[in-house]
């Protein structure tokens, strides 16, 4: 496997909720099990010593079937691997997606935009995983997805440079920034940004890979690795994240200006490139409804997928 590491939240068959990693074998491990309870129960504890722990679940990927501490794939459920991180912000890093959406709206690009990399705050209590089902609003009619990928902080800080960021990263995974879009244009208007057109849902998964695993693909400000977004099978949105114009560095030296940054954060990019319907236009897909399968794929990071219900 190499020296990157998957992490992951799963639920037992007894209903237990542990903390583990994943191996390439279809096996998970339980990283308090099989330590003897020296490695915590939670992933957000984990963070709070990444590097002194990573260390330690360093020597769970030698474990095999049969081991204490190890299931099968198939007699757990993955959920989201940070189900309540500390925070979470969504920046707004990818250029074609801002141009795009702007011009659907009838709108120009804003200059500020290239000044400063922005972000608003999300409901980091309504995370939810792979396989989970989304509730849509009642008072929704236009749902919509965002392709995103999202870093995760694995050490304290404050006033991070950029060139100084990688060491606050523990890693990263994929993320979909649910989005009531009629809930969201109604409430911009009054010039405080999107909340409760975001605030419903956010899903992460299916694990967290450790930054190392993308180091080999950087590329440009970002990794050359391609984002793709399905509805019920159908692909939609296919992008890049090395055209990102804000890299996940210039990203957390904004977050953490006058502000210290916690283990167990989330700092989501944004949407890719044509990685929504309000970008792609409902000439190309009407806004999402009950029953429909959203399944993003990243390469490295795995696929994420999730079924819309009515609420």
């Amino acid at each position: 496997m190499g020296d990157y590491m998957r992490f992951i939240t799963f639920e037992k068959c007894d209903g237990t909720v542990r903390a583990g990693v994943m191996l390439e074998s279809d096996l998970v491990v339980d990283m308090n099990e099989a330590t003897n309870g020296s490695l915590p129960e939670k992933l957000i504890d984990f963070l709070e010593q990444s590097e002194q722990n990573l260390i330690s679940a360093a020597q769970l990927l030698h474990l095999n079937d049969g081991d204490k501490g190890v299931y099968p794939i198939h007699e757990v459920r993955l959920i989201a691997p940070l189900p309540v991180p500390k925070s979470f912000r969504d920046f707004y890093a990818f250029e074609q997606h801002v141009k795009s959406a702007r011009e659907n709206r009838g709108l120009d690009m804003i200059p500020e935009w290239y000044k400063i990399p922005v972000f608003y705050f999300s409901n980091h209590l309504a995370i939810k995983g792979p396989e989970d089902n989304i509730s849509k609003p009642i008072e929704c009619n236009e749902l919509d997805y965002e392709l995103e990928i999202a870093c995760i902080i694995g050490k304290k800080g404050r006033n991070i440079k950029a060139d100084e960021a990688e060491d606050y990263i523990f890693g990263y995974c994929i993320l979909n920034d649910w989005s009531a879009r009629d809930l969201q244009r109604q409430e911009i208007k009054v010039g405080l940004g999107p909340a409760k057109g975001k605030d419903f849902a956010t899903s992460i998964g299916p694990w967290i890979t450790t930054k190392d695993e993308l180091e080999n693909l950087r590329s440009g400000k970002g990794f050359d690795v391609t984002m793709k977004a399905k509805v019920n099978g159908s692909l939609l949105s296919e992008g890049n994240m090395k055209d990102i114009y804000y890299s996940f560095g210039e990203m957390i030296e904004r977050a953490s200006a006058g502000v210290t940054l916690f283990p167990g954060e989330i700092i989501g990019s944004g949407t890719v490139g044509t990685g929504c319907i309000l970008e792609l236009g409902t000439e190309v897909h009407r806004w999402l409804q009950h029953g429909d399968v959203v399944e993003f794929e990243i390469d490295k990071l795995g696929v994420l997928k999730n079924s819309i219900v009515s609420d």
